[in-house]
Formats: C-alpha cells, structure tokens, sequence
C-alpha cells in the first residue's frame, strides 16, 4: 500500500495559523518552500496573502503560473534546486515559511535565518514512525522523534504535533513556530 499519495486539499494547519500568517506576511511574503501542486500555496493566496512558491518542478511552477495569472493572485513562482549544494535562500526575507513533506535537513539553519523577527514556520513531514505505513521509507526522508521541536528549540512553539493522522494513516511530525528575536 501506497500512503505517500496526498490528497489536494490544504492543510488544516493553515486555517488554525491564517491570523499569525496574516501578520507576518505584512513584514515579508509567505515562501511555500517546495511547495509542489501548490495546494497550502494557493489557499493562503487565495486569501489575499503574498506567497513565493519555490520547487525544482517546472511543470508543477507553470501550472500554479497560470492559476496565479487567471486567478490575479498576488504571488510569484521560483524554480530553484534546494538541494544543490548553495544557500538560496536570504536572510530576513521572508515573513514566513511553510513546509509540507519535504525534509532536506542542511537547510534547516538558512530557513530558520531566512524568517524575519518575529515570523512564522509551519512544519510539517513525514517522520519515522511512517515506515509501517509506506514509504517514505529512506531515513533521509524521515523526521526522528522531536527533530523539529530539537531544531526550533530557541523559537517560540505555538504548536507540536508527533503521531499518526489522515486516510490513509500516516505519521508526521508538525511544528508552528515564531521567531522570538
């Protein structure tokens, strides 16, 4: 059985953190950090919010291109390889970061820079525990027990998550964070 498949719709996250989204995308946009389809992208666009959606899928970037143009979203697209080996992202520049499953851990410390004070991260991957269910089964693509909490252990927690959830059933890690300096 298959549970990497992932449904379309946004994450829940999103709307219990609109507000602390709202308020830092007024000091810098949203980086939907690989973001794929787009789907937790779009909802918040479709909100009115700045999102910069960045992914090494050109296909994926072009298709959220033409719904940013058709749907006059105020939003912009990156094609960038996160995983290269450069540190593409700039410090303080962005208001907030979400990331939804995806992990390439030598980008935790240039994310955490990336944010402003007093910005936001939601987090949210696969992590060990998922091996019973499916893939991903490489430990690279797999989050241990409280790395996020670990890595964001100087920010302010709004919200941790470690356990199974959806259908199908799959295990994850969540973190909503915010930068205290």
């Amino acid at each position: 059985m298959n549970v990497y498949k992932i449904n379309n719709a946004h994450s829940s996250l999103l709307q219990t953190y609109v507000k602390e989204l709202t308020v830092a995308s007024k000091h810098g946009p949203i980086l939907d950090l690989a973001c794929g389809s787009g789907r937790n992208g779009l909802y918040l666009a479709r909100l009115g919010l700045p999102v910069i959606f960045a992914d090494q899928d050109k296909e994926k970037l072009q298709t959220i291109e033409r719904i940013i143009k058709e749907e006059k979203l105020t939003s912009t697209t990156w094609l960038v390889d996160l995983e290269s080996g450069d540190d593409h992202l700039i410090d303080n520049q962005y208001g907030a970061i979400i990331v939804f499953r995806y992990l390439h851990r030598p980008l935790f410390n240039s994310l955490k820079r990336s944010v402003k004070p007093s910005g936001v991260v939601i987090y949210e991957t696969f992590n060990e525990a998922q091996r019973q269910f499916g893939r991903p089964q490489n430990p690279d693509f797999l989050l241990q027990e409280n790395e996020l909490i670990d890595t964001f252990s100087h920010w302010h927690i709004l919200h941790q998550f470690e356990g199974e959830i959806g259908d199908p059933i799959c295990s994850i890690s969540q973190v909503v964070v915010q930068r205290n300096d």
